[in-house]
């Protein structure tokens, strides 16, 4: 029994990661209709970054804050190629971030190496009921309920978050009120670049990050995503966590290897699942 919390615990750290990578690929769905393949990018480089700047000398938190800037500029230096003035197809734009997140392996290498990159982290463990847990872990699902609570407030209060969620509800409307809705792409880039760095800052103490650490993250972001309906972050978080939990599991009392499989299987019956709802609810309203 100690042994399941401990892992339910990790899975539920892990999870939330996975939801905020998702979190970031919804934001820029909901307002561009496109899949961004460049978010794990942005987790990969925001979490060297931040280990460069630790490196040299400066301090934690600090450190960690410019690698999250650097992940959010990075986003909307992505948004800004992806989303051309003239406008291009949603395909078109899809095929840009896997472009652009194919060069960033060439820059990461160059820059830090093939060898994953750690970061200190907390390394002290909680003990409880016999249940040995890294505080890292605990830390991230602070963050986490921080973060979301934080992009509630966001896109329920502040002025550009209500222009986004203008832009996803109608961006024709939104065009009509005066909103640029090819800048509130840009932002939701932006965005996408801030918590895809933070997740990886966050994670990189217990899972180090390499060039090619990308492709598990926005396969695991992309899942949570689509659990969640690539609309709402409360369902992408519902939907990371479920992830992470299971990943956990398979880990503790199966094989690790297989984590990325089942990842995969369980988008793949969410999106069966969603289709059939909507042709049975198509079948039912044209009858």
């Amino acid at each position: 029994m100690n042994q399941l919390i401990g892992y339910l615990i990790n899975g539920i750290a892990v999870g939330c990661i996975y939801a905020m990578l998702g979190s970031g690929l919804v934001a820029i769905y909901r307002v561009t209709t496109v899949v961004n393949v460049a978010q794990g990018t942005f987790a990969v480089m925001g979490g060297l970054i931040a280990s460069s700047a630790l490196s040299f000398g400066l301090p934690h938190g600090l450190g960690e804050l410019v690698g999250v800037i650097a992940a959010g500029i990075l986003g909307l230096l992505v948004g800004k190629i992806a989303l051309t003035k003239g406008g291009i197809s949603p395909i078109s734009s899809l095929v840009i971030t896997i472009g652009l997140a194919v060069a960033a392996y060439a820059l990461e290498v160059g820059l830090w190496g093939s060898l994953p990159v750690s970061l200190a982290g907390i390394r002290s463990v909680l003990r409880f009921s016999g249940v040995a847990i890294q505080d890292q872990y605990l830390l991230i699902i602070a963050v986490s309920i921080v973060i979301f609570i934080g992009l509630w407030a966001f896109f329920s209060k502040s002025y550009i978050g209500l222009a986004l969620t203008a832009c996803s509800s109608n961006s024709y409307g939104a065009r009509v009120m005066g909103i640029d809705v090819r800048r509130m792409g840009v932002i939701a880039f932006g965005l996408g670049g801030v918590l895809g760095g933070l997740s990886g800052i966050l994670i990189m103490p217990v899972q180090p990050l390499s060039f090619n650490s990308d492709i598990n993250l926005v396969v695991m972001g992309f899942a949570a995503a689509v659990i969640g309906g690539m609309t709402r972050f409360e369902y992408a978080l519902a939907g990371g966590v479920v992830l992470g939990v299971v990943e956990e599991l398979i880990a503790g009392y199966w094989q690790a290897r297989y984590q990325l499989e089942v990842a995969l299987g369980i988008v793949i019956l969410t999106m069966v699942f969603e289709g059939a709802l909507n042709a049975r609810r198509g079948t039912a309203a044209w009858r």
